[in-house]
């Protein structure tokens, strides 16, 4: 039995806000994974922000008409397909997907799509391996934090550079 027209526009309707709110979107072919092993998908997502969806392309399609910024998914729309939609850590969520598809032996990445942009297998992984946000927040703080005392040190030697300097003068002047 199929969905009623009602259902399907609901559908659309939750992907359009879904992907309003996303940074980046990954279409994963899911033939073969049981409903536990996508339950597994979808937890693994949760700490990152990110969302797995499953629907038909033609109504992916239908989300994604008109809206010229995730236009590029219309080729990746073949077969049978689940979503990863992101709104948080990119980087965490293609971790997540990356290990779930190692340990599943499960589930191939098709392609992904971040602003704008259609991404080609070795983008989705150079994004994956990077640090994640946390990470890169304490490298900014810790050489944020590190400047003032730079500035400190380099303000502490102007009195005693000056001092040698007024000292040199008046040997000089004497001589």
């Amino acid at each position: 039995m199929g969905r009623t027209l009602e259902s399907k526009k609901q559908i659309v309707n939750e992907i359009k806000d879904l992907l309003a709110e996303a940074e980046m979107a990954l279409v994963l072919d899911y033939k073969g994974l049981s409903i536990k092993e996508m339950s597994d998908l979808r937890t693994r997502l949760e700490p990152s922000s990110g969302i797995c969806k499953v629907a038909k392309n033609t109504l992916i399609r239908k989300a994604i008409d008109g809206n010229s910024s995730w236009s590029g998914l219309e080729s990746l729309l073949t077969g049978t397909n689940a979503f990863v939609l992101v709104k948080g850590d990119v980087g965490a969520a293609l971790k997540a997907v990356q290990t779930f598809q190692k340990e599943t032996k499960k589930s191939a990445t098709k392609g992904g799509l971040f602003e704008g942009k259609l991404l080609s297998q070795d983008e989705i992984k150079t994004i994956a391996s990077l640090p994640s946000r946390e990470t890169l927040m304490a490298q900014i703080a810790g050489a944020l934090n590190a400047i003032p005392t730079k500035l400190a040190v380099g303000v502490n030697e102007v009195p005693s550079g000056l001092a040698r300097s007024l000292k040199q003068h008046a040997d000089n002047g004497e001589s």
